[in-house]
């Protein structure tokens, strides 16, 4: 595909970039869905803090007690498909020297010749549940801006590891884009948020012209959405407050509205630092750079 490539790595992490887990859980239903080898991993030593990412201890399948550490590792298909390949990246944010591990990856990436990067992320914002998610869709590659018609962000301030990732990938000549879900702040309590990783995923298939397994997303999204009515129902204060974010995106959706409307919530979510602010009137929500 023109833009991209037939060869794209898709990116996600847990951490700051990864409100309601949407990014990260993205792309591990492309690897469950799909058939993966692992090509390489870093050595978690040199990247992770383990205070702020702790080893986990847990059993194996011979009764065998093991120690996982904090990894990021690429993946490469282990079949053969028509059209576009998706090879993903995954892993948790590095805690120290984001250069030297941007360039690890891209290191490799280059080998393999990948063609193109699609970098999910996902961001608290104020949007409510009952209407499709937002995705900003951005690059800040010319040629890609204009052969997929997405946008340029023009945030100046603090970034995650996609943004260090993505500049390192444009700076060795793989094109770059990114891709960022709205999840409504106040759904904190109803992680993982399946309506916002089916939006995602729905937008990478537009974009790379690859075929996106879904698996149970959509009845997943759904029950989702109704545990959160049925809590609402219980709050009159909350209710109140989905009704006025209903009304703001109403307009924002109408045929008067600007079509930057979505690039500006992105903007301003990341000015405030990666999501903080109210719940409501008068309440915390979850920083998502847990």
């Amino acid at each position: 595909m023109e833009g991209l490539g037939r060869r794209v790595v898709v990116v996600a992490f847990d951490g700051w970039n990864d409100a309601g887990e949407a990014a990260s859980a993205a792309v591990s239903l492309l690897r469950e869905q799909g058939s993966y080898e692992p090509v390489f991993s870093v050595d978690p030593e040199l990247y992770f803090d383990y205070q702020y990412t702790r080893p986990q201890i847990s059993t194996d399948g011979e009764g065998a007690r093991v120690i996982r550490w904090p990894e990021a590792t690429l993946y490469r298909p282990t079949t053969t498909a028509r059209g576009t390949q998706l090879w993903l990246l995954a892993g948790v944010e590095p805690a120290r020297a984001w250069q030297a591990f941007a360039t690890e990856f891209i290191d490799v990436a280059l080998r393999e010749d990948i063609t193109g990067m699609v970098a999910l992320g996902s961001m608290m914002s104020d949007v409510p549940h009952t209407r499709p998610i937002s995705i900003f869709s951005g690059s800040d590659n010319e040629q890609l801006r204009t052969t997929l018609d997405i946008e340029r962000s023009s945030y100046e301030g603090p970034v995650g590891i996609l943004s260090v990732l993505g500049a390192a990938a444009d700076a060795a000549g793989i094109p770059a884009a990114s891709l960022w879900a709205s999840v409504p702040h106040y759904v904190a309590g109803h992680t993982p948020s399946p309506k916002a990783t089916l939006a995602l995923l729905d937008r990478l298939e537009d974009l790379t012209g690859a075929q996106v397994p879904r698996a149970q997303l959509a009845t997943e999204s759904a029950a989702w959405e109704a545990s959160i009515d049925a809590a609402a129902a219980d709050d009159e204060e909350m209710t109140e407050y989905i009704r006025q974010l209903e009304r703001t995106r109403d307009t924002w959706d109408s045929p008067e509205a600007s079509g930057d409307a979505i690039a500006q919530e992105f903007e301003r979510y990341l000015r405030r630092g990666g999501g903080e602010g109210p719940t409501k009137p008068g309440r915390d929500r979850d920083d998502p750079r847990r």
